[in-house]
């Protein structure tokens, strides 16, 4: 699911959902209420999340 793969990249680099905002320019209740399944993101925010985390789309979206 795509707001695990969100929150495993976001932990793994030790990353706030400040500091991915800041990365992103997704604003953190965005983050926040995509990882808990509250949201569902667009490619737009997609495309920005991977940015901020240095990965790919297809990361993203891959199943785990």
């Amino acid at each position: 699911m795509i707001k695990l793969r969100i929150k495993e990249y976001r932990e793994q680099k030790n990353l706030s959902y400040r500091q991915l905002e800041i990365l992103s320019g997704v604003s953190k209740t965005m983050i926040f209420n995509i990882e808990t399944g509250r949201r569902s993101p667009t490619i737009d925010i997609l495309e920005k999340l991977a940015k901020g985390l240095k990965v790919s789309i297809h990361d993203l979206i891959e199943e785990i």
